[in-house]
């Protein structure tokens, strides 16, 4: 793939990543209206109990009223932070790789959030940089209907159903549960650690075949 068009998402999951790695070039959509129910604000992580939601709490505006995503501001009346955390520990605590990452993802989750686009870029930068990934990336400057890069914002919804196969790789509950495909980013590194890079290398996807998104 040559240039693609992608939302910053937190803790992006594992089939916008693989589309990061596998790109030649990559921007980031920077205005785009913020829209409820998407990977913009939650991920989905594996848990006792199969696939659990972690959702990070927004600010509401005047009823009516519409706000860019890179103006959305986090809602921190209650400990969204600590919640998101314990529960990653109670997923990953005994992966291969938590002990090995948890000193550095541990400071996202016990620092004041503000801003979600810029949140959610720290929690990209810190994934790339465990993972030893250079790659840079842009933003955009006006929102694009027609954008002349592969356009792959559609990958920030959650309900879009994408017919993608995914290897199976070791998950740490596979004991008590099926593979969970297309988990958080954070599932595949816990469980695969520094072969990450290499799974998200191998996988073959036909990304022009998926929709654009429709505004």
């Amino acid at each position: 793939m040559e240039t693609i068009l992608i939302h910053p998402t937190y803790f992006t999951s594992i089939v916008q990543m693989i589309a990061f790695v596998q790109a030649k070039n990559v921007i980031f959509e920077a205005d785009d209206n913020y829209q409820k129910q998407s990977y913009r604000n939650r991920t989905y992580i594996a848990h006792s109990n199969g696939k659990l939601l972690l959702n990070i709490p927004i600010k509401h505006t005047q009823k009516g009223l519409r706000k860019k995503t890179n103006e959305v501001h986090v809602e921190n009346s209650f400990p969204w932070q600590i919640q998101h955390w314990k529960s990653l520990e109670s997923a990953y605590r005994t992966s291969p790789y938590f002990e090995y990452y948890e000193d550095e993802l541990r400071p996202l989750f016990f620092k004041p959030v503000r801003s979600l686009f810029d949140f959610n870029l720290e929690g990209f930068d810190l994934i790339c940089g465990l993972l030893e990934i250079s790659k840079s990336y842009d933003f955009t400057e006006e929102y694009y209907k027609n954008p002349s890069q592969l356009d792959l914002r559609s990958l920030v919804s959650p309900k879009l159903d994408l017919a993608i196969k995914l290897d199976p790789y070791f998950q740490v509950l596979n004991t008590e549960n099926d593979f969970i495909a297309n988990l958080s980013i954070l599932d595949l590194l816990f469980n695969e650690g520094p072969n990450t890079v290499s799974y998200l290398e191998s996988q073959k996807i036909d990304f022009s075949q998926i929709n654009p998104i429709q505004k």
